[in-house]
């Protein structure tokens, strides 16, 4: 029998019956592939820059969203087509006309918003934040500044110390020096007079010398102790200039009002100065509200904080700093036209990233810890 078959039959057998096994091993994957719930369909998302969320590189955007994008694309079998706009209002505009599936970047979920769209689950927790320059790039120290350091804090221990030793060093000269003759005055203008000695003497200048032998020792103290006093109040001074020129006036919302302050045109930081009566100069790109800090045309910038923050970590470092607290708390998300039938895949499929940890994951690589753990 095996001589009446080709020689070439035992081969072409063997080479069909391992295609058939490969085949067969490739069915679970491909079948579990066709169950996912939106497996061979591409999704149009829309995305703007918006550093850490959206970064764009030489090899293409990258960033804390479309990284979670990625991983949420995977999880549903989506493929991806993406387009990107310049600003805000664009964005919003590729998903309200239809232009875009979905868009995806930092977009706060709001109650305005929600009467155009449908939103994901939150997929990121915010809020708004102030920045401005680093106080030694203003270079500003002027009458207020001085006025605070004489008014305030160790500098106002040190004068009114100075003061009390002056007050009683000038009773106890003028007291034993009233009896000299060369020297005895009436307590007006005496006292005047030993102030005055008082003071010389504790700056490290004598510009008399006291007749009675108590009051030269008391000016022979004085003298050592104007040693004392002449350092300290040195190092006071040179800590307070410090900690002024570092010290910003801008420390919360509460001190925003009359000041000039740079925004994003549409967004929810610009909504909330408006709101305030504020001053706002809205620009298209937060990077545009950068420059114009830096460029000192305004005096904040209020954004959302991790944006904020990044900036003055990486671009901003030393030349900007970010100041009080996180306020007006708000949560970003994905943005769908209403009704739409990829909302409930893509939130199943961000809830099962959070369940697994790999939502952690993506959230540690741009941002460090995850709060609360």
């Amino acid at each position: 029998m095996a001589s009446i078959l080709p020689k070439f039959f035992w081969p072409v057998f063997f080479g069909i019956l391992l295609a058939a096994a490969a085949w067969a091993g490739t069915q679970p994957a491909a079948a579990q592939a066709a169950d996912l719930p939106l497996a061979g369909r591409t999704i149009r998302v829309a995305t703007r820059q918006v550093p850490p969320f959206v970064i764009k590189k030489d090899t293409g955007l990258t960033g804390f969203s479309m990284d979670l994008w990625a991983a949420l694309a995977e999880a549903t079998g989506a493929k991806t087509e993406t387009s990107e706009v310049a600003t805000l209002p664009e964005l919003l505009g590729q998903v309200k006309e239809h232009k875009a599936d979905l868009a995806i970047a930092a977009i706060s979920i709001t109650s305005k918003r929600e009467e155009e769209f449908d939103f994901s689950q939150p997929m990121f927790d915010s809020g708004l934040q102030i920045m401005v320059r680093s106080s030694g790039d203003s270079g500003s120290f002027g009458l207020a500044a001085i006025s605070r350091m004489a008014t305030h804090g160790p500098m106002l221990d040190l004068l009114g110390f100075l003061a009390a030793l002056i007050f009683i060093v000038a009773h106890i000269v003028w007291f034993f020096d009233r009896r000299q003759p060369d020297s005895a005055q009436p307590y007006f203008p005496g006292i005047f007079r030993a102030a005055y000695w008082a003071t010389g003497a504790a700056g490290g200048q004598q510009p008399f010398h006291p007749h009675s032998a108590i009051a030269r020792i008391v000016g022979a103290l004085c003298v050592y102790l104007s040693i004392i006093i002449v350092a300290t109040f040195t190092a006071t001074v040179t800590t307070s200039m410090t900690v002024e020129q570092l010290k910003s006036d801008i420390n919360g919302p509460d001190d925003l009002p009359g000041k000039k302050i740079a925004s994003v045109a549409g967004s929810t930081s610009a909504a909330y100065l408006k709101q305030s009566n504020l001053t706002v100069t809205e620009f298209g790109k937060i990077p545009q509200a950068f420059d114009a800090l830096l460029a000192k045309d305004v005096d904040a910038v209020v954004f959302d904080a991790p944006v904020l923050l990044y900036f003055a970590a990486n671009e901003g470092r030393g030349k900007v700093t970010v100041n009080g607290p996180v306020f007006r708390k708000e949560a970003y998300g994905i943005l769908f036209p209403p009704g739409s039938p990829l909302r409930k895949p893509v939130n199943e499929a961000l809830l099962k990233l959070r369940e697994s940890g790999a939502y952690d994951a993506i959230y540690r690589k741009w941002f460090g810890a995850v709060p609360g753990g």
